[in-house]
């Protein structure tokens, strides 16, 4: 092949209009993702983008939003049970998941329903 794959750049889930308050409440505050700061014109669509390591995460804004309830991202972490803790101190469920011999992961949902995959990056 002429080209080569290197890296998922980003992931763009979606967000209803008028909810960045609950994007950041839950991605930098709950998830200690650091918030970007969107440039022009993309900032004046609504929205976030935030950053944790090699993860960035974008949420744009649709009208006529649908949470992502199968399709999701996985992100690899190290000290998933303190992710699972803050998780659940914060309110949100955190479904373990064994289906994946030697694998420790569970699902979770951001606020808007989309579900997120958090994989324990040191198991295995």
């Amino acid at each position: 092949m002429p080209f080569t794959f290197l890296c998922i750049d980003h992931v763009q889930l979606a967000m209803p209009p008028g909810q960045e308050p609950r994007a950041v409440a839950f991605y930098r505050d709950v998830l200690g993702m650091e918030q970007l700061p969107k440039p022009e014109p993309l900032a004046s669509r609504g929205g976030a983008w935030f950053r944790a390591g090699g993860v960035t995460v974008h949420l744009g804004v649709e009208r006529d939003f649908q949470p992502a309830r199968k399709a999701h991202p996985g992100f690899a972490v190290r000290g998933i049970d303190e992710i699972a803790a803050a998780l659940l101190a914060a309110g949100h469920a955190v479904r373990w998941s064994d289906e994946l011999p030697g694998v420790r992961r569970f699902h979770t949902d951001d606020p808007f329903g989309n579900r997120i995959e958090i994989i324990d990056a040191e198991a295995g």
